[in-house]
Order: C-alpha cells, then sequence, then structure tokens
C-alpha cells in the first residue's frame, strides 16, 4: 500500500489528523494556490455522488491541478466486464492521484495493492468514509474550539452509516462520550461497540431520541437511512421515519450545540430547523473543500505554507 493512501481514518495518527486540521484551516484562509500545477488527479466513482464528487473536484481545481475519471461507472469499460484491476492500473498510468469511490466494501483497500500512485477513499460501501470524518473532524472544531471531551449523539442509520463509523475510529484520540440513538434494525454494528470498548471510549445505547439526550449534546449527528442499503424495501419503509429532529425539539438545548449531517438529507432534518443557529450541515458541506484540499496535498506530499 502506498504509504500516501488514505483508505481508513485509521491510517492517520492523532499528529496527522490535528496536522490536517490545520492544513484545513491553511486552506479556509486561502483556498486558491497554483499547488498542484501539472497535477492530474482521476476521479473514479463507482457508486453516485454529488457533494463528495464536487468538493474533491473543487479542490483539484481551486489547487490548479485537472480532473479526469468519471461519475457513472455504467458508462465505462466496467460496463464490458473490465475488472476494478484493470481499470485502476489503466488509470494509474495517467494520473498523480486516484480519488475512488466503489459500492463493494473494501474496494479501496484493494485498489492501494494495485495501483502505481496514492488512493483517496471517497466511500467504500458501509465501510468509511475517511474525508467525510475529517471535515466532519474540523466542523467540530470550528463549533466547539476542542474536539476534547465532548457528547456526540449519533442518530438514525448506524449500521449501514460509513460516516458515523468513521468518526467514531477518529474520536478514539479526544476522550468523547458517543450516544447511539437507533431502532433495532439499524444499531450501531457489533465491531464498531468492540472498538469502542478497546479504547476506553464510554457510549450509551437509545432507541428513543429524548429530549433528555438532545439537551445533553454538545453535537448532534444526524443520518439518512439509506434505501440503497437495504436488500429488502419494506424494512427501508419500516424504519426510514423513526428518527426526526425539527426546531422545537432544539428549544433546551445547549448553547454550543450544533447539528451535523453528512447529507443529502431527507425528511430526517425538517426544514425549519436550517434557520436555527444550532443547524451547521451547510457549513459542515463547505468545510469538505478545505478538508480535502488539505487530504490531497497529503498524499502528493506538498508542504503546505501560511
Amino acid at each position: 500500500m502506498n504509504t500516501k493512501s488514505l483508505v481508513s481514518i485509521s491510517d492517520l495518527s492523532r499528529e496527522e489528523i490535528l496536522s490536517l486540521l490545520d492544513t484545513a484551516r491553511k486552506f479556509e484562509e486561502k483556498p486558491n494556490r497554483r499547488l498542484l500545477e501539472g497535477k492530474v488527479v482521476a476521479t473514479l466513482f463507482f457508486e453516485p455522488s454529488t457533494r463528495t464528487r464536487l468538493s474533491f473536484e473543487t479542490a483539484v481545481n481551486r489547487l490548479g491541478g485537472r480532473v479526469i475519471g468519471f461519475s457513472d461507472a455504467s458508462n465505462t469499460s466496467t460496463s464490458k466486464g473490465e475488472t476494478l484491476k484493470d481499470t485502476i492500473k489503466m488509470v494509474s498510468n495517467y494520473a498523480d492521484l486516484i480519488v475512488m469511490r466503489h459500492f463493494l466494501e473494501g474496494a479501496a483497500l484493494y485498489a492501494t495493492e494495485v495501483s502505481d500512485v496514492p488512493i483517496i477513499n471517497a466511500g467504500d460501501g458501509a465501510h468509511q468514509h475517511p474525508s467525510q470524518t475529517m471535515l466532519d473532524l474540523y466542523s467540530i472544531y470550528k463549533t466547539q474550539g476542542t474536539l476534547e471531551n465532548l457528547t456526540i449523539t449519533l442518530v438514525g442509520d448506524l449500521k449501514y452509516g460509513r460516516t458515523v463509523h468513521s468518526l467514531i475510529m477518529a474520536m478514539k484520540y479526544f476522550n468523547p462520550t458517543f450516544r447511539f440513538v437507533a431502532c433495532k434494525e439499524l444499531d450501531m454494528p457489533e465491531e464498531y461497540k468492540a472498538f469502542c470498548r478497546e479504547n476506553g471510549i464510554r457510549y450509551t445505547e437509545h432507541t428513543d431520541f429524548s429530549p433528555e439526550v438532545i439537551n445533553t449534546s454538545d453535537i448532534i449527528y444526524m443520518t439518512r437511512v439509506q434505501r440503497e442499503r437495504f436488500a429488502d424495501i419494506m424494512e427501508y419503509e419500516r424504519v426510514k421515519d423513526l428518527y426526526n429532529l425539527n426546531n422545537a425539539m432544539l428549544a433546551d438545548a445547549r448553547d454550543n450545540l450544533r447539528i451535523l449531517h453528512p447529507l443529502p438529507r431527507v425528511n430526517e432534518i425538517a426544514q425549519d430547523v436550517d434557520d436555527n443557529p444550532k443547524a451547521y450541515y451547510f457549513e459542515q458541506a463547505r468545510n469538505g473543500l478545505y478538508a480535502r484540499q488539505a487530504i490531497i496535498c497529503r498524499s502528493l506530499g506538498i508542504e503546505v505554507n501560511d
């Protein structure tokens, strides 16, 4: 595996995470820098995406690089039966870096084993989404002034939600307390609860999104119940509307509380929350540009100065 690839948030140490957050800050202060002059970045999206793909491509453009790739694998040679190995080997002939989203867990790790250039995992199945985690960490740090000793409530699809899985792993360095709010069908997988126990991370599990949980949280991280992850459409219909947040539910929340969401949302956050100063999900999405600029520069070994 190329040491500059980023497959899982666990590839990063505490020091590397903090360094990336500092680099993201530098990019927020000055996003347009010609650091990728002459570089080509391939974005290979085997699974649909809007925000992740566009923010990566915007990051490359603002850094002066060029983008190649695809957003629909059905228009590529994979539709003719080309293997993932052959696609990655071919594209690595043309690009200095590959950003890849794939529907299969482990696809990004496999890509690192056959690629001649670094791989950035832009999401693999229900497994990992490390660039989303970095923008989440940056958003948490910006709104709370720290990553240490926070109470973070994760709500909704905790079974398939790769963003919450990655966030748990990243926060092991910062002494969090987690609340997992989900129904039985979508509760946090045992491997991530075991990860918490092994790393001394406190957590509690709840089926009720109660005022007590809301009013003692520093961060509430809402998630969409992902229809595309369900083989049984009846199961999806049964659980899709169990956890919703509206503005009235925030009346007694802490002043520092911020609402995060990886987007897109469906109806798990009501429109009336948008104007509440505690809503931060659109700013969170904007932070993705700066976090991904930082990740790209790390993968290409480019130093970023103030």
